[in-house]
C-alpha cells in the first residue's frame, strides 16, 4: 500500500447522528442532494482541517456547526457538535431559503444538544 492510500484511507474525525432528526432530514432529500451531504461528510470525517466552506462554527451558539451543503442554486445546512474533539454529532437540518440561518433552527438545534448531553450524563450515572 502506497503512502498516498494511508492518507486517504485514514479518519481524523467519526461522524454519528443523535436519534432521527438527520435521518430524517436526509430521507426527504432529492438524490443528488443526498450524494452531496454523503461526499460532504466523508469529507469532514477524512480531512485535518475542514474549510469554512462545509463546517462552519455557529457565532453566538453554544458550540454548534454547521455542515454546509450547496446542490445547484439550492443551500442546505444540518447542525452539529464536536464531542470528545473527533467526534461529530449530527443534529436538524434545513433547507436555507434567506441569507440568516432561521433562529428557530439554532434553537432546535441547541436543545437537542442539550438533551444528548443529558441522555450521556445520565446514562453514565446508572
Amino acid at each position: 500500500m502506497s503512502e498516498k492510500d494511508k492518507i486517504n484511507d485514514q479518519f481524523y474525525r467519526e461522524v454519528l447522528y443523535y436519534e432521527d432528526h438527520y435521518l430524517n432530514f436526509f430521507k426527504a432529500l432529492k438524490p443528488a442532494v443526498q450524494k452531496k451531504f454523503n461526499w460532504t461528510l466523508l469529507l469532514i470525517a477524512k480531512v485535518e482541517r475542514v474549510p469554512e466552506k462545509y463546517l462552519k462554527h455557529i457565532t453566538g451558539s453554544k458550540g454548534l456547526f454547521e455542515v454546509r451543503v450547496e446542490n445547484a442554486s439550492d443551500i442546505y445546512r444540518v447542525f452539529c457538535f464536536f464531542e470528545e474533539g473527533k467526534l461529530i454529532i449530527l443534529l436538524n437540518g434545513f433547507q436555507k431559503k434567506s441569507l440568516k440561518t432561521p433562529r428557530n433552527q439554532i434553537k432546535t438545534a441547541e436543545r437537542l444538544k442539550e438533551q444528548y448531553c443529558y441522555e450521556k450524563q445520565h446514562k453514565k450515572d446508572d
